[in-house]
């Protein structure tokens, strides 16, 4: 395989396409001010995204309310923006496959290749290791 045919993780084109998008499902959306899935969610949403929290521990964040998973959201999102465990990732995954979801973005800090791979592979358009927060305060100068 070519180098480009292997892998598209972090395609600047990925990363303008889902900077644009209008909806954002937030895996693993904390309820505390402080943590970065706290912050990053309030910037996009007051940069005017609408945030879907999936957090099966609380009931509502940001003035939404929160879902136990992604197949438990009333819509579609266009991004599924992850904030948990690298060895999460397989299942988030799994459920975007199942529901026909074509865009994920795991937050700065987190990888999982093998997970991004089969992502890939399933036509789903990948951005790891990247904060959506800093990502979208670059391309919006």
């Amino acid at each position: 395989m070519e180098a480009e045919e292997r892998s598209r993780v972090n395609s600047p084109v990925d990363i303008e396409k889902m900077l644009a998008a209008k909806t954002i499902a937030v895996v693993g959306l904390s309820d505390d001010p402080a943590k970065p899935s706290h912050f990053v969610s309030a910037y996009m949403q007051h940069a005017g995204k609408k945030i879907l929290p999936v957090n099966p521990a609380i009931q509502s964040v940001l003035g939404e309310t929160s879902y136990a998973s992604l197949s438990d959201l009333p819509e579609k999102p266009d991004v599924v923006n992850v904030f948990r465990l690298p060895r999460a990732i397989p299942a988030i995954v799994d459920e975007m496959i199942a529901l026909g979801l074509k865009n994920l973005w795991v937050q700065q800090g987190i990888r999982n290749d093998e997970a991004a791979a089969k992502a890939e592979a399933a036509g789903i358009h990948v951005v790891m290791d990247r904060c959506m927060m800093v990502e979208h305060r670059m391309h919006t100068r």
